[in-house]
């Protein structure tokens, strides 16, 4: 689960945005496919560029938008159970409004000992989590399924889910689809009696054919944390959003080489930003990769983008390294009212039915969605030894 730096948690509420409620595009038959998010030599696809319009084709997908009348918050939202013999952390056994909790000393654990044994348990049940949520993704499923299930996985291994309270956040894990950068949180849709949709918290609309969905799980297993996502394809993805999602993962693959120790930190967002930008995709600056190990997030911070923030990876240190690529040159970011769900810009000259199926290849009047473009990540949790670098989560 990303960190928000501080300079990007600001809430605005855009005029004009309704919910997009849509039915699947286009008849699909047979089961769900998945592509492995392997490197891939082809060249990337281009972006068409509209100069008329000013705006950019991004490919064939939805745009999602938060609820019309919007929802301001997560306090509606009822928050699932967790037995009392499950070990929770801080933040969720005290009610803290800070899920940080304490980060005293740099956070490196002693190689060899009992700490890192439980890290690298922890590290791999996420792993396990994060797999079998993989599975359950596929057209008509909803984002609240796959958190249910996700939830029940992992108390049935005496676990704690992470995100779960942490700084008031109401789910177990995050679910981000097509424009979500990061933090989306998981809902459900349902039918009124009146066989017209009904918003019961966010976006209120299953997966659909053409989505892509990054799954951001953490849990919390013998007093440390393990975080770990990753962004599945739901069905047939045009080739633009393939190409984002296989970029994502090189550009993760591209961050990991850079680390080692005795290696500055800022050379992860170097490399980050040098395979991004070499795909044609922009990084978001807004979110980072975070130490992690007692506490859910602390520093070191892991930035993304190319920077000269200071610090040098030493053995003991663990963090996580989690990019979102984003298509187009523009990777800024708004945050829903509910206060966690972080979307590519949209913008809206014009009122928008919340019937409406926003596309960008649709026939509507431009410019009517000045961005709206997708963005992939991927995480995993690294720990820098003696000699290199240990992908936890792998």
């Amino acid at each position: 689960m990303s960190y928000s730096l501080p300079h990007a948690v600001v809430s605005l509420l855009l005029p004009g945005l309704r919910l997009t409620r849509q039915t699947c595009r286009r008849n699909w038959g047979g089961p769900a496919r998945r592509r492995c998010l392997s490197s891939s030599s082809k060249s990337p696809p281009q972006l068409f560029f509209d100069e008329a319009s000013q705006t950019y084709d991004f490919g064939d997908y939805s745009v999602i938008l938060p609820p019309d009348p919007p929802v301001f918050g997560v306090s509606h939202i009822e928050q699932r159970n967790v037995p009392s013999r499950i070990s929770r952390p801080p933040y969720a056994r005290n009610g803290l409004s800070s899920g940080s909790g304490p980060s005293v000393g740099d956070g490196r654990i002693q190689l060899g000992s009992v700490a890192e044994e439980r890290l690298r348990r922890s590290a791999k049940l996420a792993k396990r989590v994060l797999t079998y949520a993989g599975c359950l993704v596929k057209d008509g499923v909803t984002t609240n399924d796959i958190d249910l299930a996700v939830h029940d996985y992992i108390i049935g291994e005496s676990a704690y889910p992470s995100p779960l309270r942490y700084s008031g956040f109401p789910k177990s894990c995050c679910t981000s689809v097509n424009n979500i950068i990061v933090h989306g949180i998981p809902d459900e849709f349902v039918q009124s009696h009146s066989h017209e949709p009904m918003i019961l918290s966010h976006c209120s609309r299953p997966l659909q054919n053409g989505d892509i969905v990054n799954i951001d799980v953490t849990v919390y297993l013998d007093g440390y944390h393990g975080d770990t996502s990753r962004t599945f394809l739901v069905g047939d993805v045009d080739d633009l959003g393939q190409d984002l999602v296989d970029a994502t993962s090189d550009a993760l693959d591209a961050g990991i080489a850079a680390c080692g120790p005795g290696r500055p930190f800022k050379s992860i967002g170097q490399a980050v930003h040098k395979l991004a930008a070499k795909r044609g995709y922009s990084v978001s600056s807004e979110f980072s990769g975070h130490g992690i190990g007692k506490v859910f997030h602390r520093s070191p911070w892991i930035l993304h983008h190319r920077n000269d923030e200071p610090g040098i990876m030493l053995p003991g240190h663990c963090f996580t390294i989690e990019p979102s690529l984003i298509q187009g040159p523009d990777p800024h970011c708004w945050i829903w009212p509910d206060g966690w769900t972080a979307s590519t810009e949209v913008r809206t000259p014009c009122p928008i039915s919340s019937t409406s199926l926003i596309r960008h290849r649709a026939p509507v009047p431009a410019p009517l969605v000045k961005n709206g473009a997708r963005s992939a990540q991927k995480e995993h949790m690294v720990l820098i030894t003696e000699h290199g670098v240990d992908v936890l989560t792998a």
